[in-house]
């Protein structure tokens, strides 16, 4: 079941990727053992430039589903080519997989080539060559507008193309300006395009992990917020509850508004979406 399918209860989807070690894949074992008590609409597992995570994706979603969850592959087209893409669409038919998220992805260091397929929406409309509906397709979107972007109508540009290639929900990257996430989904709306965006939520347990993926990602982190989690200094604990309340806060007014789910980067961890999650519950979300 997709984070979209039922309309009038929001959702929520987990987000993990593969462990590289056997210690690991306990802990993520261990995290979603603890977060399966969310019964998440879907758990996505994320896939390495160039297909570099690709066995482990697929042993992570296989994991998933025989734990009795529906899991949703990340499918990459860079540094790809249409054959080794086709065989992953196989692959995952194969299991009986029906959902993907299809990015564009990272180029893999040190390779000249971009690979057959330039862009996501390429991706998207190859899948559907190939495979028809059998996927569900979820794409990404950039509230705060993708960081290779030249302006927000060429973002807005190719977030139209990848709806009209076939994309059947989308995916934002996290931010903490609700009002940024209703922008795009009001300027998209304007376009026509009226597919569930389904806003992506960082916790907040770290503030010098959650700079380092906020500058390489071109996710704002808002003054001040950045302000705060620099006052706390080494007080972890501190961190942890602002971020909380941050983020929680976040979520109920994009809930209230009408935001169709929910999906939690977790860093393969479940504390904070676990009590995210309780407190939007006990708040009747």
């Amino acid at each position: 079941m997709s984070v979209t399918e039922t309309a009038s209860k929001p959702l929520y989807s987990v987000e993990f990727f593969p462990p590289r070690t056997p210690e690991g894949i306990a802990k993520l074992r261990a995290a979603r053992a603890q977060l399966k008590q969310l019964a998440p609409a879907f758990c996505s597992v994320t896939f390495g430039a160039g297909g570099s995570t690709r066995e482990g994706t697929l042993a992570a979603v296989l994991e998933i589903r025989d734990e009795g969850l529906p899991a949703a592959p990340h499918l990459s087209c860079m540094g790809g080519s249409r054959a080794s893409l086709r065989e992953g669409l196989d692959e995952y038919r194969g299991h009986g997989i029906r959902q993907l998220v299809a990015l564009r992805g990272d180029q893999p260091s040190g390779m000249a080539e971009a690979g057959e397929f330039r862009y996501a929406s390429d991706l998207v409309a190859f899948i559907r060559e190939e495979t028809g509906d059998w996927f569900h397709i979820d794409v990404a979107a950039y509230p705060e507008y993708h960081p290779q972007a030249r302006s927000p109508q060429e973002d807005l540009d190719n977030f139209e193309r990848k709806v009209r290639a076939g994309a059947d929900s989308a995916i934002t990257q996290y931010f903490y300006n609700a009002d940024a996430y209703w922008h795009f989904v009001d300027a998209c709306a304007d376009r026509g395009l009226t597919i569930p965006i389904v806003p992506g939520i960082m916790p907040i347990g770290s503030s010098s992990r959650l700079a380092r993926f906020s500058d390489a990602c071109g996710a704002e982190i808002p003054r001040w917020i950045r302000r705060k989690l620099e006052s706390f200094g080494d007080d972890n604990a501190s961190v942890r509850a602002f971020g909380l309340d941050v983020v929680t806060d976040l979520c109920r007014k994009l809930l209230a508004r009408g935001a169709p789910g929910l999906h939690f980067y977790t860093l393969n961890q479940s504390a904070l979406t676990l009590e995210i999650v309780r407190r939007l519950r006990l708040s009747g979300a």
